[in-house]
């Protein structure tokens, strides 16, 4: 039986994740299977996978083929580099613990640029909004003076008219007493 680790479907229109599998390479896609190693989840940035790493290896070490999805998901867990290096250790080239302290240093080397492209997108990220910080409270200080200039044109709009308004009532009072002083002028001559 030709086995094969893939990947199965799963989910709905516009979010498919996918659980690795090891199956018949004659099963349907997403039909029966031997065994089910992890899943693949491509929704998430960045893309989550999780992987029994003991059981992968155990497969690609009795004959079972990935697809090529599978294997550069298998390349970025390490379970190809492993299996290369136990091949070394088969070979005789060089001893288990080699073979592990050198895997460790590929995880530890891996983790350490994951880490730093994690904190470049946060860096990215924080100076962006910063920058949109910025851009907003330079529009709504712009909006502030307009605000404030019409709010200084209504109100010296509404004192000339009440200026105007105390004009005229006072323009409307004094000829009202001018009329009384001339009546009280002729009387006394």
């Amino acid at each position: 039986m030709a086995t094969k680790i893939r990947l199965q479907r799963h989910g709905h229109k516009d979010y498919a994740f996918y659980p690795i599998v090891i199956a018949d390479s004659r099963a349907p896609r997403d039909g029966k299977f031997i065994e089910r190693i992890g899943y693949y989840n491509p929704n998430t940035n960045p893309a989550t996978i999780s992987l029994n790493f003991d059981r992968a290896l155990y497969w690609l070490n009795v004959g079972a083929i990935p697809t090529d999805t599978v294997r550069n998901i298998l390349s970025r867990e390490g379970v190809m580099l492993m299996k290369h290096l136990q091949g070394g250790v088969k070979k005789g080239a060089f001893s288990a613990e080699e073979a592990q302290k050198r895997f460790d240093a590929w995880k530890a080397e891996k983790t350490s640029k994951l880490q730093a492209i994690k904190v470049k997108e946060l860096d990215a990220k924080r100076a962006e909004n910063k920058k949109r910080l910025e851009e907003e409270t330079k529009k709504n200080e712009a909006k502030a003076e307009e605000v404030a200039k019409k709010k200084a044109e209504i109100a010296a709009a509404k004192a000339a008219a009440e200026a105007e308004a105390a004009a005229a009532e006072a323009a409307e009072e004094a000829p009202a007493e001018e009329p009384a002083a001339e009546a009280e002028a002729p009387a006394e001559a």
